[in-house]
């Protein structure tokens, strides 16, 4: 196969591992920031040529917002690099040097040449960093591995190559050390240190860092050839070992592939392309109710054996939505982590500075998993977050958050009819769902693919064993009192609504019962500022809230380049209900007290208006 763009195109779409690539990705892989007028037509050229390259056998269907390589049984050397490397990091993390050592090797010997070699420069500037990183980190592991099996005299020259054409990289360094003083060369083991020594300080302006000053210091007091005491001996003998993940959730279904993402990003330091050095900051969004904490935890709980050094767990958020004290949080986990002096009131209980500094002393160098669960802030998160990039970190929230977006972020979505049908059928049987599919079919409709509404009714329908399935739907058929039936023990999906609303400014809560009115169809700010009477600058600044907390969606863009926004229609039946405007009469039965500001109306109509939509929406 000929052509770079030809070329970009497929191996943006393999580097993709099985998700979409969006158009506008393409586009800026394959031109940067000067894309020609006919770029959708070039690249439909470009998918078309690489169908009838690939043949059959291989799927490369349109899916919005790009393509999608569906490549069957097909092996890609990038996943199967990334596979044996993460295996082989497990092996050698539980002593099995052999094992970890013929596996790390297997994936090195895939590289065969430079990778990405014909594509465009945008491409390769992109990508080809995290390729090159992934397989020294992997090299570098497959050393440790044969210095434990004693091949020192082997890897004395080929680590000397290494060290050469990668002065700056101290744990090479510190093997080839290791591996001269095993050889009985320890002046060559010395002057290789004061030789990287010189290198960092010209080079960086710093110093060597712990591995090779720890390594120097073994060189002279002759400590290298100590036999190690294997890792995974050390650990099963430590009392505090935190386990505070949440028991998961017995019924779990859907999300196959976005479970199957996050495990694989939640591997060990340097999976998926990244940096072995860097921290694994993940997190997932979405709305509420739409099952970011139940995906969480059975991605926590696939993977804990990566994290031999714990897992730790703490709910960010009260009931409510209002978020709970970070200092308090921190105290919590310290006191997991074994920390005898992390008590409420006692000393330095209430310095943040000082907890958070403990924190990152008790969890660095550790495998840990961090799971924090319904984030308010940065601020509230910067504190939490551990450092290095031995521990991973997974976060949920219903918006953004600068703190975690640096690595992954993933959005959860409402799910379509068929996983939607699978939670009913995990929940209330599959005999019960099967029994009844036309019924079956309207549930899920009604629940809009939010896993809690599905949950609620899934439970619902076990307390009601005597019930058919049709007659709930038809309950649920009503939208004024939807919400109502929508609510099983501790289950509300009305009350996990309200706790958003909570993290709106003023404007913003006052507008979103005049919003609903526009129904759960897409919209443009202009149409929204029309029907509730508010200049359209301030009328998207609202929109742009809702979206930030997640009870609104972004629908696309317009042929007039306009974004557009759109209601899950239970947000829209939750919004409307706040005063009653569900083109029903509206339902008196246990409504959660949403506090709307009536004075704001006035303000941004009367003569002071213009001031008050200058305010920022934060309130």
């Amino acid at each position: 196969m000929s052509g770079t763009k030809v070329q970009t195109v497929l191996a943006a779409l393999l580097l993709a591992r099985g998700r979409v690539v969006s158009d506008s990705r393409l586009i800026a892989l394959l031109w940067g920031w000067d894309p020609p007028a006919t770029m959708h037509a070039q690249i439909y050229t470009y998918v078309s040529r690489l169908r009838k390259l690939l043949g059959p056998d291989v799927e490369l269907v349109r899916r919005q917002p790009g393509y999608l390589l569906d490549l069957g049984g097909a092996r890609v050397d990038a996943v199967e690099f990334e596979r044996l490397g993460r295996t082989g990091r497990e092996a050698l993390r539980d002593g099995r040097h052999e094992q970890a050592a013929d596996l790390l090797r297997d994936a090195l010997e895939l590289w065969q040449g430079p990778a990405l070699a014909n594509v465009t420069t945008h491409l390769a500037e992109a990508e080809l960093p995290q390729l090159e990183e992934a397989r020294a980190a992997v090299l570098e592991h497959r050393i440790e591995a044969d210095l434990e099996l004693g091949r020192h005299r082997q890897l004395a020259a080929e680590l000397t190559g290494l060290v050469s054409e990668f002065p700056l990289r101290e744990r090479l360094r510190a093997q080839l050390m290791t591996a001269l003083y095993r050889c009985g060369r320890q002046a060559d083991a010395l002057r290789a240190y004061h030789q990287g020594r010189s290198v960092l300080a010209d080079e960086l302006g710093v110093d060597p860092g712990a591995i090779l000053t720890s390594t120097y210091h073994a060189v002279l007091n002759s400590e290298l050839d100590q036999v190690r005491v294997p890792a995974q001996a050390v650990r099963t003998a430590r009392p505090d070992v935190p386990a505070m993940l949440p028991p998961d959730v017995a019924d779990f279904s859907g999300r196959t592939g976005q479970l199957a993402d996050l495990c694989s990003r939640l591997g060990a330091a340097g999976a998926e392309g990244r940096s072995a050095f860097q921290p694994r900051r993940l997190l997932l969004t979405g709305m509420a109710g739409v099952g970011k904490t139940a995906l969480a935890v059975r991605a926590a709980h696939a993977c804990r054996e990566s994290f031999p050094d714990g897992q730790l767990y703490a709910e960010l958020s009260h009931p409510d939505g209002s978020p709970k004290d970070p200092a308090k949080i921190l105290l919590q986990l310290l006191r997991a982590l074994g920390e005898p002096s992390a008590v409420a009131g006692g000393p330095g209980s209430d310095d943040m500075d000082e907890l958070a500094s403990r924190y990152r002393a008790r969890t660095a160098g550790k495998r840990l998993l961090v799971l924090l669960d319904n984030a308010a802030s940065d601020l509230q998160l910067v504190p939490l977050l551990p450092t290095g990039p031995e521990a991973a970190v997974l976060v949920t929230g219903r918006s953004s958050l600068a703190a975690v977006n640096g690595s992954h972020t993933m959005t959860v979505v409402p799910m379509d009819e068929a996983d939607s049908l699978g939670v009913l059928a995990a929940v209330a049987g599959h005999e019960r769902i099967s029994a009844e599919p036309a019924a079956a079919r309207e549930l899920a409709s009604h629940c809009a693919g939010l896993p809690l509404a599905l949950r609620i009714v899934g439970a619902r329908l076990v307390a009601r064993p005597h019930w058919p399935a049709a007659r709930l739907a038809h309950r649920l058929a009503n939208p004024a009192t939807r919400l109502h039936e929508l609510r099983f023990g501790d289950l509300d999906v009305r009350r996990d609504l309200a706790a958003c609303v909570w993290r709106l400014g003023e404007i913003s809560r006052a507008l979103l019962p005049e919003l609903s009115v526009l129904g759960a169809h897409s919209f443009p700010a202009l149409s929204a500022a029309a029907v509730i009477d508010v200049p359209e600058r301030l009328t998207e600044e609202v929109l742009e809230e809702l979206v930030d907390v997640s009870l609104m969606d972004m629908a696309g863009i317009d042929t007039c380049g306009r974004p557009r926004y759109r209601f899950h229609p239970l947000v829209q039946l939750f919004a409307a209900s706040m005063t009653g405007t569900h083109g029903a009469a509206p339902t008196p039965h246990d409504p959660v007290p949403v506090p709307v500001p009536g004075p704001v109306r006035a303000r941004l109509t009367g003569p002071r208006g213009a001031r008050y939509q200058q305010r920022d929406l934060a309130g």
